[in-house]
């Protein structure tokens, strides 16, 4: 058998890239950088925006999360500026969700501090389930949120009053009512009631040891019209600055993430979040107890600044729409 060279030789065909139109690849990035800019700014609040731009600034994380694929999006318009624009945008998002999930050293050295917040959702949060936690967690001081009577009675009844004699309460019907119980001694301090909002008790613990300490029961109104809205502004505005004399707490349901401006001056007067200082800051408190999990994160514990957090945790909480919120706080041991 004879062999025959045909000679030539085999050519591939080249391979096509994507390639992405500039124009399409601006109205990808475009929202990416504008709600970079709005959240650098703190324009969440600001008029035209108002309660639309309060409650979309809550997925901020989400947000940074999906400017990844407006970087790539980019990357195939292969434009030097549109590819700038979504690389600073993604960088400038991921630089202010990112820390949340780091946390930070703990440096106080005085006592342990330790609180639970729940909102009960018109008092229906369940009982057991929160007197449990208390057995379980071992905490100096119960936050609740939404505290009707008929909510104190079932907490009553589910033993609270053993593990936390101690309590300032302002019950109320529907979502009007809060109180505080406590392991140790309170002092009923002049109570924080925005005109037309929920009641926000506040109270003077006696720990065993380390220096005073001032737990306000945070119950913001939810930012969901016009008049809601300004409210919510002013009871942020209004809350307590941190106090040379005293180690005061904010804890309860703010209604508010740290995407927005308004709870970002909250902590310019003195204070850090307890979740964010743990590496928690992106573990979700609501809606919970739905078909879907948690997505934005609006309970918080916030501190003194001199004081550390140890460690925080969410909890479920049957018949709530928030999950129970928990924090280890290290108090300074001295003012």
């Amino acid at each position: 058998m004879t062999k025959v060279d045909v000679g030539g030789e085999i050519v591939s065909p080249p391979r096509r890239r994507l390639r992405v139109p500039p124009l399409l690849a601006w109205i990808a990035v475009a929202p990416f950088a504008i709600w970079a800019a709005a959240r650098l700014t703190g324009a969440d609040g600001a008029v035209p925006l108002g309660e639309v731009g309060v409650a979309l600034m809550t997925g901020t994380p989400y947000v940074a999360a999906a400017s990844l694929l407006a970087v790539l999006i980019a990357l195939a318009a292969r434009r030097a500026t549109v590819i700038a624009v979504a690389v600073a945008a993604s960088v400038l998002l991921a630089a202010v969700v990112l820390p949340r999930a780091a946390g930070s050293a703990s440096t106080a050295t005085g006592p342990s501090l330790r609180i639970l917040t729940v909102n009960l959702l018109f008092g229906a949060g369940d009982a057991t389930t929160v007197v449990d936690l208390v057995r379980r967690l071992h905490p100096d001081v119960l936050n609740t949120q939404e505290l009707t009577p008929e909510a104190v009675e079932a907490l009553d009844a589910a033993g609270v009053a053993s593990l936390l004699p101690y309590r300032h309460l302002e019950d109320g019907p529907g979502p009007s009512g809060s109180g505080i119980y406590a392991r140790h001694p309170l002092t009923e301090a002049p109570d924080f009631v925005p005109e037309g909002g929920h009641k926000m008790p506040r109270a003077r613990l006696a720990l065993p040891s380390g220096p005073p300490v001032e737990i306000v029961d945070v119950h913001t109104l939810a930012p969901l019209n016009g008049p809601h809205a300004a409210r919510w502004t002013a009871e942020l505005a209004a809350l307590p600055a941190a106090s040379p004399g005293v180690v005061r707490v904010l804890a309860g349901d703010f209604n508010a993430s740290l995407d927005h401006a308004a709870l970002r001056a909250v902590l310019g007067r003195g204070y850090a979040d307890a979740a964010d200082a743990t590496g928690d800051g992106l573990t979700a408190t609501w809606p919970a107890n739905r078909r879907f999990p948690p997505l934005i994160t609006i309970d918080h514990v916030l501190y003194d600044q001199r004081a550390s957090a140890v460690s925080t945790s969410v909890h479920r909480v049957p018949g709530s729409d928030h999950r129970a919120f928990f924090a280890e706080l290290r108090l300074p041991a001295r003012l």
